[in-house]
């Protein structure tokens, strides 16, 4: 695609509109971690891509709705206890995580058809708006599939199929972002500097590793394992990183399926990270007459104590389920904006060769 130079002067409108949806998916995935922490993901057993977006209305459509709930694993296994209005909470966050996604769609495919009628586009564009597409599409089918998953045999969606969710909606929105990126930051205040590209890139990549640790943490109850600080329940390295409980675990599964394992991952990662991060914030402070970077180099950083910060808080609040709720959005939030920054540096700060 053609740089902001070659691209039609009067871009504002689509980066204006790039951007809504950028802040539109985000609020998305923001859904997605209430959803998965209040366990409702399950709690709406069909999907209706048309009518779907209409909840019950009234009493005797709310008790179809809980009966269908009740003839699934997670009801029978886990929430039996159950009343209407439980149900009714549970089917809420569902419910909103849809519907938010089908006005997603609406936001992207309406100005787009109106674009492309008013011939707003240049040929350039196009392609990248319908991978795009292509993207959402594939996220919402994805989105489906894991609940399907759920209802059969799971009484939680897995965390696997939970994290490959969370990776494909985290990929649309950086592809979004990286897109309107194109069209409203000019060649003359990006820096080539492929040092520092490189070590955003290597920045980028642990942190994709990390927020895939967080989805794991999210999706096997992890946090509350071990509700202490700085050592895992009194221990700086686990003893019992190939068991918990009465499951032994061997090869790759220590690291994807042990609550105990992936929270010790995920801390250790969380302290490369912010080494990282000061590193590259030196690197990055060390470099001048970038005027985008100077004014920015610190936010990254900055960030990330505040990301740490919530995690701590997260673990050592997770046996209090509001809390664990509320922190735990919180540190999933913060955790999207550092991601959109990094994207947005790894953007400004080009590898010595001029990109064309």
């Amino acid at each position: 695609m053609q740089t902001n130079s070659t691209t039609p002067i009067n871009t504002k409108p689509i980066v204006i509109w790039l951007l809504v949806g950028v802040g539109m998916l985000v609020i998305q995935i923001v859904l997605g971690g209430i959803t998965r922490l209040t366990g409702s993901g399950l709690s709406i057993t069909e999907w209706d891509p048309i009518m779907g977006f209409i909840p019950p209305l009234n009493e005797q459509q709310w008790l179809q709705a809980f009966n269908k709930y009740k003839q699934i694993p997670q009801y029978q296994y886990i929430n039996a206890h159950f009343t209407l209005n439980d149900f009714k909470f549970i089917f809420f966050w569902e419910w909103l995580h849809r519907l938010w996604a089908r006005l997603i769609g609406v936001v992207f495919i309406v100005p787009f058809i109106w674009f492309l009628y008013k011939k707003k586009f240049n040929q350039t564009m196009i392609k990248p708006l319908l991978i795009l597409f292509l993207l959402g599409g594939l996220q919402g089918l994805v989105g489906w599939i894991m609940v399907a998953s759920g209802l059969q045999d799971l009484v939680y969606v897995s965390h696997i199929r939970l994290a490959i969710h969370f990776v494909l909606a985290l990929g649309l929105l950086c592809y979004t972002a990286w897109f309107a990126f194109k069209l409203f930051v000019p060649n003359e205040h990006r820096i080539a500097n492929t040092s520092l590209r490189k070590c955003t890139f290597v920045v980028l990549i642990t942190l994709i590793i990390q927020l895939i640790y967080g989805a794991f943490m999210a999706g096997l109850k992890a946090a509350s394992v071990a509700t202490t600080w700085p050592t895992i329940n009194g221990e700086w390295v686990p003893s019992n990183l190939t068991s918990y409980g009465n499951n032994n675990y061997s090869g790759l599964s220590i690291v994807t399926n042990n609550p105990i394992a992936v929270q010790f991952i995920h801390r250790t990662i969380a302290y490369v990270l912010i080494i990282l991060i000061a590193f590259w914030s030196y690197k990055a402070y060390k470099i001048k007459n970038a005027i985008l970077l100077q004014k920015m180099f610190l936010y990254p950083l900055f960030i990330t104590v505040i990301q740490m910060e919530l995690g701590i808080l997260t673990v050592l609040n997770a046996a209090d389920g509001k809390a664990l709720l509320y922190l735990g959005v919180a540190h999933q939030c913060m955790a999207m904006i550092l991601l959109l920054m990094l994207v947005w540096m790894m953007y400004i700060v080009r590898s010595n060769k001029i990109n064309k």
